[in-house]
């Protein structure tokens, strides 16, 4: 597990606060924080794990099962960014919930999830205004992991974020590798529209700095494999079946609709447009 340390969510600056209702706040934050990257860490890497030597074969589907009543941190809320220029994101930023994933395209189980379980979710709830994914770059496998998600960021300055995300997840597209000349091919199959763009875009220090944002994100809550994920603040490891992520859409929607003065940040005229969606009819592809 990270050692990082995870970050509270807003400091009290206030100088008429008290010292003592400042201080306690502060260990109140901090507190939920590591209780939720202390789940979110030790399920996320049970989830992932390696099989044990001698072990035959491995399920595309992580053995652990996440539990949508286990506990919600209200401070890991903070952690959806709710922009609507966010490339990245699909939905409207003014959604009730809010399901950010950390994921790496050399993970086999976020393959997973993205062919059979994010297009049900799209049009389910993304598209009936209920649900907005967020997107978080958080490659763990090296340099082209590293490659990989920056391509996917510059694919997202021109637009085309989604449909790179549903050519790198395409079954079988881990296995060939993401090496430049592949990425040029993705980017391609992707609809990416100025390829010498694309090309510096990957290569240059705003992706690298993106990318390594969304990483430390994914690190301060203690993430350790992929994918990992946010639902309104409840931690959910592993690519779960369908049903567990569900449950804890619905929760989280009643919960917001049911809060006094709950309504999400953001404003839907500035919302954007929910072109570029994984297409339900390539589940399971």
């Amino acid at each position: 597990m990270s050692k990082a340390k995870a970050k509270p969510t807003s400091k009290p600056k206030s100088p008429a606060r008290p010292a003592g209702g400042s201080r306690s706040r502060r260990i109140a934050v901090v507190g939920g924080v590591a209780a939720a990257a202390a789940l979110l860490g030790l399920v996320s890497y049970t989830a992932t794990k390696p099989p044990a030597p001698g072990a035959s074969g491995s399920s595309p589907v992580a053995d652990v099962s996440a539990d949508p009543s286990a506990g919600v941190y209200a401070q890991l809320e903070a952690y959806a960014r709710r922009d609507p220029s966010d490339k990245l994101a699909l939905g409207r930023a003014d959604a009730p919930v809010v399901l950010i994933e950390y994921a790496d395209f050399k993970c086999g189980y976020c393959g997973k999830f993205a062919r059979d379980t994010e297009p049900l979710l799209v049009e389910k709830y993304v598209d009936e205004g209920v649900l907005r994914i967020e997107w978080r770059n958080f490659p763990i496998f090296g340099a082209e992991s590293e490659a990989v998600a920056r391509a996917s960021w510059a694919a997202g300055q021109q637009g085309r974020f989604w449909e790179f995300h549903r050519a790198a997840y395409a079954d079988g597209a881990k296995e060939k590798g993401f090496g430049k000349e592949r990425l040029t091919v993705l980017a391609r199959e992707a609809g990416v529209p100025d390829a010498a763009r694309f090309a510096r875009d990957s290569e240059g220090e705003a992706a690298r700095a993106a990318v390594r944002a969304d990483q430390e994100q994914g690190y301060s809550l203690g993430a350790t494999s992929t994918p990992s994920f946010l639902v309104n603040g409840r931690p959910i490891a592993g690519a779960q079946p369908l049903e567990t992520f569900t449950e804890a859409i619905e929760a989280a929607a009643k919960a917001a609709k049911n809060t006094p003065g709950g309504t999400p940040k953001g404003t839907p005229e500035n919302t954007p447009e929910k072109s570029g969606a994984p297409e339900p009819s390539g589940a399971g592809q």
